[in-house]
């Protein structure tokens, strides 16, 4: 009986950990090359202290130890480390935005409009915008 009922809570934990991925964008992304679609970095989505969501590099996989191209407090420093979205809020769609976000492959800033997951939860297209010209990268769950 001890038995039975401790696979039923392994399996429930299971259940309700595959059902989250499917909904929240908290994880770890790989996120591709504009160009390539190589796979470029691991970032890591968490939730900050105030409720909003932020993205940081947590794994180098295709780009320079150090960003050279980097501009301000990035410049010389290693990718990981560096955050790369952050202050996204829930909006009333079900998706996150009207945030911030750092490209450092570009040094280029830019609005955070939108953070949405597709694919059932495995792939999640960031929509971001300079001005009026906006463009969508879609990353991949990595865990």
């Amino acid at each position: 009986m001890r038995n039975m009922l401790l696979g039923a809570l392994l399996v429930s934990l299971a259940f309700s950990a595959s059902a989250q991925h499917a909904t929240s964008p908290i994880g770890k992304w790989k996120t591709l090359d504009d160009k390539t679609g190589k796979t470029m970095t691991i970032s890591e989505i968490y939730e900050t202290k105030n409720g909003t969501l932020a993205a940081r590099i947590t794994e180098n996989l295709g780009m320079p130890a150090t960003c050279s191209e980097c501009s301000g407090a990035y410049k010389g420093k290693p990718f990981v480390g560096i955050i790369t979205l952050w202050n996204l809020k829930p909006q009333k769609d079900g998706t996150w935005g009207d945030g911030k976000g750092y490209k450092p492959s570009e040094d280029r800033n830019f609005n955070a409009k939108s953070v949405k997951l597709v694919d059932g939860g495995k792939k999640l297209e960031v929509k971001g915008c300079v001005a009026f010209i906006c463009r969508t990268g879609v990353w991949e769950r990595a865990d």
